[in-house]
């Protein structure tokens, strides 16, 4: 580099007589700081590291879900037994899903159970976490919240095996009725072509609504106090604030509950297996049964997977505007 003279003789060299190496301070224009990696490398190795972490899991995920969905996909084009050779069935056994007529009933009756699963248990759920927030913290308000959560622990089918007995002709819900001087209105109740299917409503209804109350609990437990004594200010009663501020509070905890209660409602079968076999005929048939029956008795796995794609789809249609009112403000 050429230099500049000092015609004072000050002895201070110009700027640029200096060499790049007194200057530099380990700072590069062009990678940053001396030492350290760029932040784009950094921001790589980071996403490769997560996708480390998430490949084991879906791994199995796409393993046991979405190549037994693929599966079901193509065996619903097939006419097989499961067994022995499948030959192209083309469209058959989607046409079977509107014309056989016990096909249509079972998507019937689980439009039916969504009454039982969803529409009264959130209903009664509502109403049975606003009394329990109304009762001062205490032993009966720990017992209520404890028998209300059992069946979520205990297992459907054992759930089914004991409603099956309380529904006999000497179960316990016709003794109750005995008791009462209503011994005309007992009946085998799972057994009776009318009532069958409202009585394993009803055992649905017994499963689901320990699950909302408590959730509408955890949800009314995050309100704003404030809420509630700005309401009653303005002279608001007990069912003006509750249509007024706990309603409007629980939205997102009621998306959930109707989003788990349609799905089990549409999808159920342990209950209605174990009590009813979906008898009987078929008024208590719903497409996990079916599904079910056509598979392993009568070995029609061709429309036994076309039921369950088109349950799988039917599922999708009917919660994807329930999330999608939740997600609106």
């Amino acid at each position: 580099m050429s230099t500049i003279s000092d015609p004072l003789g000050t002895g201070r060299a110009s700027a640029e007589s200096v060499p790049p190496s007194t200057t530099d301070t380990g700072r590069h224009p062009a990678s940053g700081e001396s030492g350290r990696r760029p932040w784009g490398s950094r921001a790589r190795t980071r996403q490769w590291s997560a996708l480390l972490w998430v490949a084991p899991g879906f791994g199995m995920y796409a393993i046991f879900v979405l190549y037994p969905m693929v599966q079901s996909v193509q065996y619903s084009f097939y006419d097989w037994d499961g067994i022995g050779t499948a030959s192209p069935a083309g469209l058959d056994n989607w046409k079977a899903l509107v014309t056989q007529s016990e096909l249509l009933h079972s998507v019937e009756h689980a439009f039916v159970l969504i009454v039982f699963y969803t529409v009264l248990p959130v209903g009664l759920g509502l109403v049975a976490a606003t009394l329990i927030r109304e009762l001062k913290p205490g032993p009966f308000n720990t017992v209520a919240r404890v028998v209300l959560f059992i069946p979520q622990v205990l297992p459907l089918v054992a759930a089914g095996i004991a409603w099956t007995w309380m529904y006999s002709s000497d179960g316990l819900v016709n003794q109750i009725l005995r008791a009462f001087g209503l011994g005309s209105h007992t009946r085998a109740w799972l057994g009776d072509f009318t009532f069958a299917l409202p009585a394993v409503g009803v055992i649905g209804v017994w499963v689901m609504l320990g699950f909302c109350t408590v959730l509408m609990l955890a949800g009314i437990g995050k309100i704003d106090p404030s809420l509630y004594e700005a309401a009653r200010l303005d002279g608001a009663g007990r069912f003006r604030e509750f249509f007024a501020v706990t309603l409007p509070g629980l939205r997102q905890e009621l998306v959930v509950c109707t989003t788990f209660t349609m799905i089990a409602a549409l999808a159920s079968f342990d209950v209605i297996q174990i009590s009813t076999q979906g008898g009987p005929g078929y008024q208590t048939m719903v497409p996990g049964v079916e599904i079910y029956r056509l598979t392993f008795l009568q070995q029609h796995v061709g429309q036994a997977s076309a039921l369950a794609v088109f349950l799988a789809v039917l599922v999708l249609v009917v919660i994807w505007p329930i999330q999608r009112l939740g997600r609106q403000k």
